[in-house]
């Protein structure tokens, strides 16, 4: 957005949800910086800085406030805004993927050198890596001392410092005040589990996507029950399960998260904010969809906490009904996921495996998939899949080139478009993807004439991700092949 001190300054009067996170103020008279919602008494005008990002308030001497915690803001998805480069090195520096890695490699997974990085981000958001690096540290060090009882030395390794006396320096450099003051402000609880809080920016039709989620659940590794999506967690050596549902009093979602995920905060809130689409900003891309959005503006793209689990779903729903490839999906987490002990108490009953492993998979029999009545041309390509996947030579995480891993599924035995738009869709988190092939989008639009989708489609653009939902929303009495 272009950072008008009126118009910004009016949706901080206004508490507008629809820029929370878009920007920050900061208040030159208390030097702290909140996000527009904030319910503080309102600032002066004359005493305002608006900022795109919660790096640039904190270079500029702000520290965060307290009560509305900028940390909680939800993300952007915007795709125009600022460059896709930098676009995808934020959401991944937001969603943890620089707490334990050098700034080159993480460079060199996004297919640049560290320098030409270094000057997008510098060009684009007034900030270096280094600084969005910092900010994302601490902000995540501040979510755990008010979130979670782990020890300060823990939560300092936790947040990506080498060492307890660096942290302690930069947080107390930075927010004013030391780790042990902010952790004194936290209400003490005797909770097994952590909660944590995500916003959105409503409208969110959350039946929607329960409905949506539910039908294409695999059983084991995820469940709906009633209002809330349970599901089992495994990033590299911490395993746990979390329970989602929506706050009945305030525009966020409640996240329950076992205690053993505690040191993986970053990247399990990662995976929820995809799933659940918490970066969308749903009346701009309505606006864009036009008649199409009118009845479900708070429609949202469900995404993947695992993109590999995503992509064999996929591939098990080729040309099958919804029912059909959910089934076969059961089987196949029987067959390979670790079974995983939780609480025995329902609903978390449950859950009782992780979701298979790309290494598993990649070395198993064809016959240990057919077996499951998986047919011969969709196991090889699982198969084929699971191989790319465990080797690193295909990444199925949102952030990187889109065009070029679309390429790469593409040239997968039994991978085609569709499959390859459905897995940009969800595990890429792709708003753009359109899998103009799919026959719910033929019903829907009255036409199997691929060239008139896209042709209709053009005027969807950059959402077609959500064009497509609003038309398998029409269609969603027929099971449909999606």
């Amino acid at each position: 957005m272009v950072m008008d001190h009126k118009s910004c300054y009016q949706a901080v009067l206004t508490h507008d949800t629809r820029f929370d996170g878009v920007f920050f103020v900061g208040v030159t008279s208390t030097k702290i910086y909140c996000r527009p919602v904030c319910t503080v008494k309102t600032p002066q005008s004359k005493n305002c800085r608006f900022f795109t990002n919660a790096a640039l308030a904190e270079q500029s001497g702000f520290r965060p406030c307290l009560r509305c915690r900028p940390e909680l803001a939800p993300g952007n998805a915007r795709i125009d805004a600022v460059s896709r480069l930098a676009a995808s090195a934020i959401n991944r520096i937001e969603d943890g993927s620089l707490t334990e890695k050098r700034l080159d490699e993480f460079a060199a997974e996004m297919g640049v050198t560290d320098r030409h990085l270094r000057r997008v981000l510098q060009t684009e958001l007034g900030v270096s890596p280094i600084a969005l690096i910092q900010t994302q540290r601490l902000l995540l060090a501040k979510r755990l001392l008010t979130d979670t009882d782990l020890p300060i030395t823990e939560i300092a390794f936790a947040s990506g410092f080498a060492s307890l006396r660096r942290f302690n320096a930069l947080f107390k450099e930075r927010y004013r005040l030391n780790p042990t003051e902010l952790r004194k402000t936290r209400a003490a609880s005797a909770s097994e589990t952590l909660v944590c809080e995500l916003a959105y920016r409503p409208p969110l039709d959350w039946q929607s996507l329960m409905d949506y989620l539910k039908a294409r659940a695999l059983a084991g590794v995820e469940s709906v029950e009633g209002n809330r999506y349970l599901r089992t967690v495994a990033i590299d050596n911490h395993v746990g399960w979390i329970a989602v549902e929506p706050s009945t009093t305030k525009t966020v979602l409640r996240v329950e998260i076992s205690t053993s995920l505690a040191k993986a905060l970053l990247p399990v809130l990662a995976g929820v904010k995809r799933v659940f689409d918490l970066k969308a900003e749903p009346l701009a891309i309505a606006g864009q969809l036009g008649e199409l959005a009118a009845a479900n503006p708070g429609l949202r793209v469900a995404g993947a906490f695992n993109g590999f689990e995503i992509a064999v779903r996929a591939i098990l729903g080729q040309q099958v009904s919804v029912k059909s490839a959910t089934t076969l999906a059961g089987r196949y987490v029987a067959k390979f996921g670790e079974p995983v002990e939780t609480p025995l108490a329902a609903p978390l009953a449950v859950l009782t495996h992780l979701s298979p492993k790309p290494e598993r998979v990649a070395a198993a029999d064809l016959s240990e998939l057919t077996s499951l009545g998986i047919i011969g041309a969709r196991a090889k390509s699982i198969i084929a899949l699971a191989e790319a996947v465990a080797i690193g030579k295909l990444n199925l995480s949102p952030g990187g080139n889109v065009e070029q891993t679309m390429e790469q599924l593409k040239q997968l035995p039994g991978i085609g478009e569709w499959t390859a738009q459905y897995v940009a869709m969800r595990a890429l988190s792709w708003p753009n993807a359109f899998p103009h092939t799919d026959l719910g989008v033929y019903k829907a639009l009255g036409t199997n004439k691929p060239k008139r989708v896209l042709e209709i489609a053009e005027a969807w653009r950059p959402w077609r991700a959500y064009a497509v939902m609003h038309l398998w929303k029409s269609l969603e009495k027929s099971e449909g092949e999606k």
